[in-house]
């Protein structure tokens, strides 16, 4: 029983870990552009500036302009656009961020692929 227990904790380490708040949040992507990926797919790129201003374009579609806030322990974003905004939960692990899409929990994980300090290009908006 206690090796059942033993293995299970070892074979869920991202149970235990602690999402970011949103300073470290900050602190972490603050003047960088990420590029997320899930299922080893590209999923697309954000370009987080000062004052919590970012711009998103999945992968082959327009960039979209918003802001980022916390809360509930949630990293929200909101486009401007008429969808809800969308709430993340995200981890620092060895590798880059992992995050959690949390307006419909389980259903999208994205990894960060690659950093850059490059401002992400957006042929249809001048940003």
């Amino acid at each position: 029983m206690v090796r059942i227990l033993i293995l299970l904790c070892l074979a869920s380490p991202a149970l235990a870990q602690t999402p970011m708040t949103a300073a470290e949040f900050e602190a972490y992507v603050t003047g960088k552009t990420l590029s997320f990926g899930t299922a080893g797919a590209p999923y697309g790129m954000e370009w987080y500036r000062s004052d919590r201003r970012v711009t998103w374009a999945f992968t082959g579609e327009d960039c979209q302009d918003g802001i980022w806030y916390e809360e509930a322990g949630n990293i929200c974003f909101d486009y401007n656009d008429d969808l809800a905004p969308q709430c993340w939960r995200f981890f620092d692990e060895a590798g880059g961020l992992r995050a959690e899409f949390m307006n419909e929990p389980g259903t999208t994980i994205l990894y960060e692929a690659l950093d850059t300090q490059e401002q992400l290009i957006c042929p249809n908006m001048a940003s």
